[in-house]
């Protein structure tokens, strides 16, 4: 009977282990694929609206195209259209469809 006990007890003890293990290792796999590269994205896209100058042609996040007519601190003035202008917070660039435009997808052959 002893020993029976001894045996559950001991089991007991090394579950609590593995589920020390097993929850750390959740968390390492959930950085590694979804916090990293989050994080990633962002220190490029921060580091492209600060590249972007005057005459630069830029799409924002809601899809409308235009060119850079002016630059300060925190927004861009976007021309649009002759004579319309439109002024737009810096995170309202889009990196991803800006470069886009400079490298347009090819049809698919069919």
């Amino acid at each position: 009977m002893n020993q029976i006990l001894f045996v559950l007890l001991a089991g007991t003890q090394g579950s609590g282990l593995m589920n020390i293990v097993f929850l750390v290792s959740i968390i390492v796999v959930f950085y590694l694929f979804m916090i990293r590269p989050q994080v990633r994205k962002q220190k490029t896209e921060k580091q492209f609206r600060e590249t972007l100058q005057k005459g630069a042609k830029v799409v924002t996040i809601g899809g409308i195209h235009g060119r850079i007519v002016e630059v300060s601190d925190r927004t861009f003035l976007v021309e649009i259209d002759t004579n319309v202008k439109v002024r737009v917070e810096r995170s309202a660039i889009s990196a991803e469809a800006t470069r886009s435009l400079d490298n347009p997808a090819t049809p698919a052959k069919t």
